[in-house]
């Protein structure tokens, strides 16, 4: 498809198309759906997490008032394992359907599930069921590298040259260990799952961020078709990567209306997101860096080990970036997993990118620092000209216009390097820097478009809008092409049933679903067209479609506004109700031999403000540049970057999921005792687009923006805290007690 350089719609600040239904509450939500006949279920939770249940009693439970059901392993009927060979269809409780046996391999594992007329009285039976275990001591341990339960041997992930002879021959080296805890994702949507069964189809109403997936996954689970199983996804109240695979629940859900024949909702409580529906992994990461004196680097060398559950084999993947950000003739990364007492790890906003730029760029700042090197100018020098770890050349990266825009809106040569000597009324200033990168990609996409007698149209995709404006992304490409106004185009995502779409996952839907509306809107186009030539009436009849336009909602002669008939007169003049067009794209991941390395690039500039007298430290400002391709629409697209600093600030400064040594459970599993970035925490952000297009990935040269957004903040902030302060934080969260001096013990 040519490319397209040119638009009134693409590109232009365009309000959501959702937005009414937002905010008025009209938009419904998967635990909004109510049906005839609902019953409500809660899952019994085990309270260990290692061993073995050994009697499992719901005789209390199944006669307290207004309960149905409790069903367990005995009881819960058919449910399948997801074969391997699904590709990306699995369910990440460790791959395998709720119940299946008596091992319990993490706290809060499903044992049973109650079924009552109200959520209450679920919950309240749920409390009453007897369960006794055969314990085991489990293992949470956050300890990672070089652990003896690492069970799985570091694999290699990108190797060139001899990064063992370069950093022995180093003349400035760094060699730290970095670690990131468990994270863990809290929309404010719960999970949950409404599931209707009429006897022989399966419709599933979800918070899903892959509605295609979910419903294939389902369907094996079940062991039904494909075609019985439908899953809606209207409106997703975000998910940050949770959302992205289905979990227990799904299942549970799907089972108890299947085995009772009346509707079931099942919604996860926020002390069961703790435990039951992924988070990011505890993450422990050794960085070696060489560089000569001059600060040109000779080695990157990068071990990584992520905890992962006892069952799974999630890879955290923290090295993907760091092969090709930086120019070395040495390179070498690894990966290792360490099983631990947990439930599932999953993808979290930015997964891979985001820890692992926080151990690179803070390595790259404490090297810059050995050398007396400006950090800015130390990243510069090391510009790659080509991705050197596939050898071929980048689409599109402007990294060095990144970091010199950036500097330039910062103030960065107003710096001074020494520690604590920048300050601002009576506060001690830090600055700190880093880079940013994240995958550009498409995945295979179809859709479809129809145009309207009444002068609307219609886009259809079976992807999902999970809070970053894929609805009107949707519309303005049909509006770009057809001219219609946005307001009259109805968009229709978050329905298996739809066309296949991508999951809303890797920023890659905006991408993906580019070229195929766009060849979508362009048949129904032509389909028009050639309604124009063909019907007795048009003033177009007997003309040749490809001399005729669909400009501005009109039919008209190529490049001729004399004569142009709206769109919904052609129609009517045909008597013909719609007329539509199918596009499709492909996707790039599954090319085994690219032609060109697809990634979004940015640059982190932050401002802490540090007072050791009230040991106050706040994030004063920051400033982040992005070069993602085109941006479809920048208002949106800002509002993703804002959220994700937003979330930086609480990856650097608060955020931690604790897990109790003794039990394995997670002790700070809720909205009070996790700590997470609010509004008091928020600086000022300065969001800039370079807006270059990338041709190449498809025709309007668009990437996406939802996770690079997040990668080199907390990188950013630590080396702002370590200019301040002069204290190197390698341990996230910082804490206050980090940053405040040991006092003297004299020990006689």
């Amino acid at each position: 498809m040519d490319q397209i350089s040119e638009s009134k719609i693409i590109g232009v600040a365009t309000r959501r198309v959702d937005g009414p239904l937002k905010v008025s509450g009209a938009a419904m939500y998967a635990s909004d759906h109510h049906f005839p006949g609902l019953l409500y279920a809660w899952p019994v939770c085990a309270t260990i997490a290692k061993g073995s249940i050994a009697n499992l009693d719901s005789a209390q439970a199944e006669k307290m008032t207004g309960v149905v059901a409790v069903y367990h392993r005995a009881n819960i009927g058919k449910l399948y394992r997801v074969p391997p060979a699904a590709g990306m269809s699995l369910i990440l409780d460790e791959k395998r359907p709720p119940f299946e046996d008596d091992e319990i391999r993490y706290y809060g594992q499903y044992v049973a599930v109650v079924v009552a007329n109200t959520v209450e009285q679920a919950r309240a039976a749920a409390e009453s069921v007897k369960v006794t275990y055969n314990r085991d001591k489990p293992d949470a341990n956050s300890k990672l590298l070089g652990s003896p339960l690492t069970t799985d041997k570091p694999e290699e992930k990108s190797k060139r040259g001899d990064t063992a002879t370069a950093l022995k021959s180093a003349k400035v080296k760094v060699d730290e260990v970095y670690t990131t805890p468990v994270e863990t994702h809290n929309p404010i949507e719960l999970h949950a799952s409404v599931a209707v069964y009429d006897g022989q189809k399966f419709t599933l109403y979800e918070t899903s961020q892959a509605v295609v997936n979910h419903r294939d996954v389902l369907a094996q689970m079940l062991g039904v078709p494909p075609e019985q199983v439908q899953v809606i996804t209207r409106f997703l109240g975000s998910g940050f990567g949770g959302k992205l695979w289905p979990w227990p629940q799904s299942a549970l859900a799907a089972a108890c209306a299947r085995n009772l024949n009346r509707p079931v909702k099942l919604v996860v409580s926020r002390q069961m997101m703790f435990q039951n529906v992924g988070h990011r992994p505890a993450i422990e990461q050794r960085i070696q860096l060489a560089a000569e004196p001059d600060g040109k680097l000779t080695a990157v060398q990068q071990d990584y080990v992520n905890h992962t559950s006892m069952l799974d084999d999630y890879d955290e993947g923290c090295g993907e970036i760091t092969p090709f950000i930086y120019s070395t003739q040495n390179l070498l990364v690894t990966g290792g997993l360490a099983r631990r007492n947990v439930g599932n790890p999953t993808a979290m906003r930015g997964p891979g990118a985001v820890p692992g730029l926080f151990a690179l760029e803070s390595a790259m700042d404490e090297l810059a620092v050995s050398l007396k090197m400006d950090p800015v100018q130390f990243r510069l020098k090391n510009e790659p000209e080509m991705d050197e770890s596939l050898n071929i050349p980048f689409s599109s990266r402007h990294m060095k216009e990144c970091l010199t825009v950036g500097a330039e809106k910062f103030g960065w040569s107003n710096r001074t390097p020494q520690i604590g000597s920048m300050k601002k009324d009576g506060v001690t200033l830090g600055w700190g820097v880093a880079a940013c990168s994240w995958l550009a990609a498409r995945s295979e996409t179809q859709a479809s478009v129809e145009l309207r007698q009444d002068g609307s149209a219609r886009v259809a995709c079976g992807t999902q809008d999970i809070g970053g404006g894929t609805y009107t992304v949707l519309a303005q490409i049909v509006s770009h092409e057809t001219g219609i106004p946005v307001s009259k185009i109805d968009v229709v995502l978050g329905d298996s049933a739809l066309p296949s779409g991508p999951i809303s996952g890797g920023s890659w839907v905006t991408a993906s679903v580019t070229p195929a509306v766009l060849e979508a809107a362009q048949k129904a186009s032509q389909a028009l067209l050639l309604v124009a030539v063909k019907s007795d009436g048009s003033s177009f009849k007997g003309k040749k479609p490809e001399d005729l336009e669909l400009a501005d909602g009109m039919v008209r002669q190529k490049g001729q506004a004399q004569g142009a008939v709206p769109m919904a007169e052609v129609l009517q003049i045909a008597k013909v109700n719609s007329v539509s067009g199918q596009g499709k794209s492909e996707g790039t991941l599954e090319d085994s031999k690219p032609k060109y390395s697809f990634h979004s690039y940015g640059a982190q500039f932050v401002e802490i403000g540090w007072q050791p007298e009230i040991a106050r430290l706040r994030i004063n400002r920051v400033v982040t540049v992005i070069d993602a391709g085109r941006i479809m629409n920048p208002r949106p697209a800002r509002n993703q970057i804002e959220g994700a600093v937003v979330m930086g600030i609480g990856m650097a400064l608060f955020e931690e999921t604790m897990y109790d040594s003794r039990s394995g459970a997670p002790i700070n599993n809720n909205l009070a005792d996790y700590v997470m970035a609010v509004n008091a925490d928020t600086p000022q952000i300065e969001v800039t687009f370079l807006d270059y297009p990338d041709y190449n990935l498809n025709a309007l040269g668009v990437r996406g923006v939802g996770e690079i957004g997040l990668a080199g903040v907390a990188a950013a902030i630590t080396s702002a805290v370590y200019h301040a302060t002069g204290i190197r934080v390698r341990d996230l969260p910082v804490r206050i007690e980090d940053l405040l001096p040991m006092p003297k013990v004299n020990i006689a």
